[in-house]
């Protein structure tokens, strides 16, 4: 055995950036005024970054007029856009704090993200896909404590709402010297971005990250696909997610790429297109989206030969797609990344260089400036090779949860080590494999469903007595969510109806899969549940196997 320590150091002479992230992007669309900076192909959008940080300044300046001050938060819940991405720019640059809400977000949750985070404005699209956002949100207006601005995207108009297209009228000379004079204030170490990632104990939990955090991970993240400002990156993963507004737009900025956007939503369809069309260098996803494209019964149609490189990430990534991606799709240089929001997200990345072995079999080495161990139960660090517990520390381990500092000091230690809940080895060469989780998150085509959060709705469906949601293998998905009831004494049901409570109440994705009605839970002496001798009875009793995964 390799006895030398779990512990890693992405020692790097690329020097960190020491940039807010407008300062940053100034920089950028000057330096690359005449290129294409943004096309949104699904709203006929095409500017160079001269026309988006004329944009992106207009909207700062708009939302400064609304008397949004520097550390208030502002929320964005809406599906790919051109709008997403001048918010997310806009805000940084007013020094205000972004709120990624969830598109699939439903009542509770939507009321739960606003008010913990006491957000005084919200920039909604009128609704996406079957949820109706002017209507959730009207419905829920009365129990929000601090929002006071609603700014409506499209051309309708909804009483007691602002339209966001108002907010981009051309700022005065004054306004763009009192926006640039603010810029000068603020600090690379300033909040600047709030997501909400759920917990296995319960409520979700509002990652805080700032300018410093976010900008220097999309940098490196870039550095590791070779990126330069003749890439063209399409982008079908959601912008409410760091994959979209991390590895995707500021992956782009810091390296001058173009960002390409097919859909608001995805659509492999568009996503074909996209490529073919706008001559795409790289393309991101998670697993199951790279399969849905290979899948396309039109795919042979397509011409790819642009594409070099991308991310796959998200959840595990299955040997044989990785090699049809690399093969067929020609993205013979793409990378695996792996990390968490609270990171974020990337610690671990892929090379392009490396050997698709060790691409297709691992996630990667540690990323630059940042460290990694690997620890067992004690919080000792154990040899090369061996399982435990890993643990980030470094320039990207977030601020904290959004006001909540026992679940801060609980998930960040005293000496900043950030505790990931995963296991993982770090094998002689330093690359990366996860092995499991050590908490029972369930990942489902990259959405991360935390089964406490769904047990808590279900306990209040009135013929429920308890709950336990597990993760059951799935071809397509990874993992599909079952929940497993016990129902009150001399109480029937089905399992339509347990979901059909879900349904409109919690988002589609975390709706379970599977329901079955069983008497009782697996337990150890002490009265714990023991979910993965449940997870495997369920899963053989319903004759599933998990695929073998990178």
């Amino acid at each position: 055995m390799d006895l030398k320590p779990s512990y890693v150091h992405g020692a790097s002479s690329a020097p960190l950036i020491g940039d807010t992230i407008g300062a940053h992007f100034d920089r950028v669309a000057a330096k690359h005024a005449p290129r294409e900076a943004l096309v949104v192909r699904h709203q006929d959008v095409r500017w160079t970054w001269a026309e988006l940080k004329r944009r992106v300044d207009n909207l700062a300046c708009g939302l400064r007029r609304l008397r949004l001050a520097p550390g208030e938060r502002i929320g964005i819940w809406s599906p790919n856009c051109a709008e997403w991405v001048l918010t997310q720019f806009a805000t940084a640059k007013a020094g205000l704090i972004l709120v990624n809400i969830n598109p699939a977000y439903r009542r509770s949750e939507l009321e739960y993200a606003l008010n913990k985070v006491r957000c005084k404005a919200l920039i909604l699209s009128p609704g996406f896909k079957s949820s109706n956002y002017l209507e959730i949100l009207q419905s829920v207006a009365l129990e929000l404590k601090s929002l006071s601005i609603v700014v409506r995207l499209g051309k309708d108009k909804t009483a007691g709402m602002l339209n966001f297209d108002d907010l981009l009228v051309d700022a005065s000379d004054a306004e763009v010297e009192q926006l640039e004079a603010l810029g000068a204030t603020l600090q690379f170490d300033d909040p600047i971005n709030i997501q909400f990632t759920s917990g296995t104990t319960g409520a979700p939990k509002g990652a805080t990250l700032t300018h410093h955090n976010i900008l220097n991970n999309g940098y490196f993240i870039g550095q590791a696909m070779r990126f330069s400002a003749k890439d063209r990156l399409c982008i079908p993963v959601p912008l409410y997610h760091c994959f979209g507004m991390v590895l995707g737009n500021l992956a782009c900025l810091t390296h001058g790429a173009t960002m390409v956007y097919p859909e608001g939503g995805f659509e492999p369809k568009s996503v074909l297109e996209a490529v073919q069309a706008e001559r795409c260098t790289a393309l991101h996803g998670v697993p199951t989206m790279f399969i849905a494209v290979l899948d396309h019964p039109d795919f042979a149609k397509y011409d790819l030969s642009t594409l070099r490189t991308g991310i796959m990430a998200g959840s595990p990534c299955p040997v044989e797609v990785m090699k049809r991606v690399a093969e067929t799709m020609n993205m013979r240089e793409v990378t695996i990344a792996y990390g968490m929001t609270e990171t974020s997200p990337v610690s671990f990345q892929s090379s392009v260089d490396d050997p698709l072995e060790r691409r297709v079999s691992t996630v990667g080495r540690i990323q630059p400036h940042i460290e990694v161990k690997i620890v067992d139960a004690e919080g000792r660090v154990v040899p090369r090779g061996e399982k435990g517990e890993l643990l980030t520390r470094g320039y990207s381990v977030m601020l904290g949860y959004w006001n909540d500092e026992d679940r801060t000091h609980e998930a960040v230690d005293a000496a900043g080590w950030m505790h990931t809940g995963d296991l993982a080895t770090i094998d002689a060469e330093g690359y990366c494999n996860i092995v499991g989780r050590s908490k029972d998150m369930v990942i489902r085509g990259g959405e991360n469903i935390y089964p406490r959060e769904v047990e808590e709705f279900l306990y209040r469906h009135p013929k429920v007595q308890d709950v336990q949601c597990v993760g059951v293998p799935d071809d397509k998905y990874g993992e599909e969510l079952c929940a497993c009831v016990v129902l009150r004494t001399g109480a029937s049901a089905t399992e339509d109806e347990i979901r059909e409570f879900c349904r409109g109440q919690i988002a589609h994705y975390k709706v379970p899969r599977y329901v079955r009605f069983v008497d009782g839970f697996p337990m150890t002496i002490t009265g714990k549940i023991q979910k993965y001798i449940l997870r495997q009875k369920i899963a053989d009793e319903m004759g599933l196997k998990a695929q073998k995964a990178a």
